[in-house]
């Protein structure tokens, strides 16, 4: 008899390898750390972006509406720089689509919120 492993079908995997079963690590291999930081430039960056989001909503409810969304369409516009210049490899979560369709789509929804701020008119109290 030879030492072959019995036939499988051609679309199931086989249930071991030479080193052990499918999938399993060496148990001698070490365990990666946690890691509590950013891999990437762009997703130290989108974190920012967050934070000041994050502020333009509590400064909206808490305070004048209009300078909050300011804050938010800044937070946005930067969003709409940071993609445009970071490379696809750095952007980390500021990617989502093409370069392109991102730097597009942030710029206008900055540019809206900050021309309705400009033009809704101030309502009595």
């Amino acid at each position: 008899m030879s030492d072959a492993s019995p036939p499988t079908a051609p679309d199931e995997e086989p249930d071991e390898t030479p080193d052990g079963p499918a999938g399993d690590a060496p148990e001698d291999a070490p365990e990666e750390p946690a890691r509590f930081y950013p891999s990437t430039v762009g997703g130290a960056l989108y974190l920012l972006v967050m934070a000041a989001t994050a502020a333009g909503i509590v400064v909206v409810g808490l305070g004048p509406w209009r300078t909050g969304v300011r804050i938010l369409a800044g937070a946005l516009l930067a969003a709409a720089a940071l993609r445009f210049v970071l490379p696809s490899k750095d952007a980390g979560m500021l990617a989502v689509r093409h370069r392109a369709f991102d730097t597009v789509l942030l710029t206008v929804l900055g540019g809206v919120l900050v021309f309705l701020t400009y033009s809704i008119p101030d309502q009595p109290v």
